[in-house]
């Protein structure tokens, strides 16, 4: 599997369902040595990737042992991480002011510091080797938050913060950053939210909020497969973007972005009914 003339490309959060999956075959396509991880429980889940392009192993990337006996299997097999595709994350919706804190921190744990914790192990491996790339995964919700998804958002704020920061830290080792904003892509994410929740403020607004969970599976969704070869083109081509967004409604979130707050804020306001005064 070690072989010279090939991409070693590293991907986290690779359920089937998932674009972590489709990553793994659009790079595999591109004749990248993949290694697609995910959690334990999910392994059984990656079983239809395996071939002679892909290998299988397993990353908790809340935990620093997980991520460390997974990079070092890597390296042992190839000696090298030449692409790192952090793309493991997990939902968090509900209303900031009733959402539990232990699930915001779990949100951070894995969206924002499990990024980052791959950075850490991966970065001076690619120094030894002269150099790489690091895709990070943020969203366009990361540039522009939504109602009843603030966690999460400020999550992927977060990683748009520090891929920017690395992108420039990293510059003296000739290892790039590329920051990737997903739209709306098509794919099982959202799917563990549960409707049942018991809100108290909010409690008439239960199925706005269920909605914004099933927000970005909506019919013109993105095809997750679609989305996943665009990126990878675009990582594997000989001149890099450091940013690339794709997908269904990128190009509202990017109109939102420039708006006044007063437009972004009415535009919100009447997408998930928030005029409504509760007595």
């Amino acid at each position: 599997m070690n072989d010279h003339n090939s991409k070693v490309v590293l991907i986290t959060g690779c359920s089937k369902g998932g674009i972590g999956y489709e990553y793994c075959k659009a790079f595999a396509e591109h004749k990248c040595i993949v290694f697609a991880s995910d959690l334990p429980q999910r392994m059984p889940h990656l079983a239809s990737l395996k071939s002679e392009q892909i290998e299988t192993l397993e990353i908790d990337v809340s935990s620093d042992e997980s991520v460390a006996e997974a990079v070092n299997f890597v390296i042992s097999r190839c000696g090298r991480i030449d692409i790192l595709v952090n793309n493991a994350g997990i939902g968090s919706t509900g209303p900031l002011a009733e959402l539990s804190l232990d699930e915001i921190r779990r949100a951070f744990e894995i969206n924002a510091l499990g990024q980052l914790r791959m950075v850490q192990k991966v970065v001076p491996h690619m120094v030894r080797s002269g150099g790489g790339i690091i895709v990070n995964v943020g969203s366009v919700v990361g540039k522009v938050p939504t109602p009843w998804a603030g966690s999460y958002c400020a999550s992927k704020a977060y990683v748009h913060a520090v891929s920017h920061a690395l992108r420039v830290e990293l510059t003296p080792f000739n290892i790039k950053v590329i920051l990737v904003y997903p739209g709306a892509i098509r794919s099982n994410f959202g799917q563990n939210y549960t409707s049942n929740r018991d809100w108290r403020m909010y409690r008439d607004f239960k199925e706005s909020i269920a909605e914004r969970a099933r927000a970005s599976q909506s019919g013109r969704s993105t095809e997750a497969d679609v989305f996943a070869r665009h990126v990878a083109s675009r990582v594997m081509s000989s001149r890099p973007p450091k940013t690339i967004a794709y997908g269904h409604m990128t190009g509202l979130f990017d109109f939102l972005s420039w708006s006044p707050l007063w437009v972004r804020d009415l535009f919100f306001v009447k997408r998930f009914k928030l005029n409504k005064i509760v007595l």
